[in-house]
């Protein structure tokens, strides 16, 4: 696993507002030629966009399926365009939207939820069909504590807030390397 460097996520930024605006204007997504070895490796990553401050599209792929550049341009538009709680992106919106990319270590099945760090664990609990995924800032962004982030998984899995005690659901732990335009 090649670390990320300053240049690795300046380009992972540029490669996430050109995918945009190239979808925005034209409906497909610019090819990308990247050297740089750490962002030909396949990784997951999620694409967060906030407008003036307020969350305004987060999607992402946990799975290390594709290269980490590609995974980056794909999510950007699926967070622009298809992110279900808000209105597709327009392209007179993108100059107020700032990007912040989320690359994902490998999930971790939790044995004791005593392991489980808060700012630095993102988390993913499963239970049958329902799934719900929680990156490591939103716990600091609201200042929750373990239990708490817990609770606010099961919620987004669509599942009781107090299902993480239960034997049945199974609870991944996971880190991230977090960076955006604003730094």
């Amino acid at each position: 696993m090649n670390p990320l460097s300053e240049e690795d996520k300046k380009e992972l930024l540029k490669i996430a507002r050109s995918s945009i605006e190239e979808f925005l204007k034209n409906r497909r997504i610019p090819a990308f030629s990247p050297s740089s070895p750490a962002l030909l490796e396949r990784k997951g990553a999620f694409v967060t966009l906030k407008k003036e401050g307020f969350l305004r599209g987060c999607i992402g792929m946990i799975e290390a399926i594709k290269p980490l550049y590609q995974t980056v341009a794909e999510m950007a538009v699926a967070a622009a365009v298809e992110d279900p709680r808000f209105y597709p992106l327009t392209l007179e919106e993108l100059p107020q939207i700032t990007i912040e990319i989320s690359v994902l270590s490998p999930l971790e099945e939790v044995k004791d939820v005593e392991e489980i760090e808060v700012g630095k664990h993102g988390l993913y609990i499963v239970r049958g069909f329902y799934k719900g995924l929680l990156l490591p800032q939103v716990a600091t962004e609201y200042n929750w504590d373990r239990e708490t982030f817990l609770q606010h998984t099961c919620l987004k899995a669509g599942l009781p807030t107090d299902c993480w005690k239960d034997p049945k659901t199974q609870i991944y732990k996971f880190t991230a390397e977090v960076f955006s335009e604003e730094e």
